[in-house]
């Protein structure tokens, strides 16, 4: 697993920057282009979680500074863990007025399930807006959980009766979840939710026993008291979370990150991918993504985009097929 897991660490920052001149497109090209009708930004996932807090945000932002002509309209397609919104964009191939939210699973649903027919290879990239972290996170009351071990003490002893929510199956919760029970030599149940948002509303209610959200899901409930972090799934710990120890301070070799980007379906016009890329570079650069990125836990460092990106994605898919065999397909499905 430790190749791996490097790996990962290496591609999801990496020291590129990628402007929409390394499309090829002329300025004047980019400014003949513009949407002429309602843009479609489908999140392939479910209301709350992390994905639809961005492409909320995103949304917003566009709309207080009037950078779009037309308006950008959030839709929720969660289904499948995310298949019903990569064939929804799969099936837009050519349309310059839908674009995509992703996450993790933009890699490992159509490994998984392959019946769905997506390549995403072929979708068009526009841009990384940032690299999302994960946390271990248990309810604040678990008085007698206060670090990794007696964590892992409690999970074994309760066994199958530890209840892990995730963001559906063979999605990044899944996958880490997997990833820590082939670590810890443990089983836990696992059960899917639509959305981040979800699984947290279930961690603070008790449904649940823990969760590895990312941080912005949990970061309200943090606040409040109602949750508390663990352990940090990252080379270093996150300034939103300087009191939380990371895997590898505590000697377990465990890091994994998710990617936030912006993609367009198959066939996408040159014209619209660079105005595209110029829009969420400018919102990228902007102090209100920059202070969400800081008091969420998210790295937002590099704008990555068009060619440089899509070389991002073919990386990625490689990484997760390796880590999926890794772990193995059934122990992340259930199956």
């Amino acid at each position: 697993m430790k190749p791996v897991l490097q790996s990962l660490r290496k591609a999801a920052i990496p020291a590129v920057v990628a402007a929409a001149t390394a499309l090829g497109v002329s300025a004047p090209a980019m400014a003949d282009w513009s949407p002429k009708k309602p843009v479609e930004l489908i999140i392939m996932a479910g209301a709350g979680g992390g994905a639809d807090q961005i492409a909320r945000l995103l949304q917003g932002l566009i709309e207080t500074k009037n950078l779009s002509p037309r308006p950008i309209i959030p839709i929720n397609k969660a289904g499948g863990s995310g298949a019903e919104a990569l064939r929804y964009i799969q099936d837009k191939e050519g349309d310059d007025h839908t674009i995509l939210v992703t996450l993790n699973s933009f890699y490992t649903t159509p490994v998984i399930q392959k019946g769905i027919g997506v390549d995403v290879s072929n979708f068009t990239p526009i841009g990384r807006m940032a690299v999302d972290n994960f946390l271990l996170w248990v309810h604040s009351d678990m008085n007698d959980i206060t670090d990794l071990d007696s964590y892992v003490a409690a999970v074994k002893a309760a066994g199958k009766g530890w209840k892990v929510g995730g963001t559906g199956t063979g999605q990044e919760d899944s996958i880490l979840t997997a990833m820590m029970e082939k670590e810890f030599g443990y089983d836990v149940t696992y059960i899917p939710f639509p959305g981040g948002g979800t699984v947290a509303k279930n961690l603070v209610g008790k449904h649940i026993d823990s969760t590895v959200n990312n941080p912005a899901e949990q970061s309200e409930f943090f606040r409040a008291g109602n949750t508390k972090p663990i352990v940090q799934f990252t080379a270093e710990r996150l300034p939103a979370y300087p009191d939380t120890p990371t895997a590898n301070e505590l000697g377990v070799n465990m890091e994994y990150y998710m990617q936030r980007s912006i993609n367009g379906p198959p066939g996408m016009s040159a014209e619209a991918q660079a105005w595209y890329i110029n829009l969420f570079e400018t919102l990228f650069n902007s102090e209100e993504w920059q202070k969400f990125c800081v008091e969420d836990g998210l790295a937002c460092d590099t704008y990555l985009s068009g060619d440089a990106l899509g070389q991002y994605h073919q990386d990625q898919i490689a990484l997760h097929k390796d880590l999926i065999n890794t772990v193995g397909a059934s122990a992340i499905t259930g199956e």
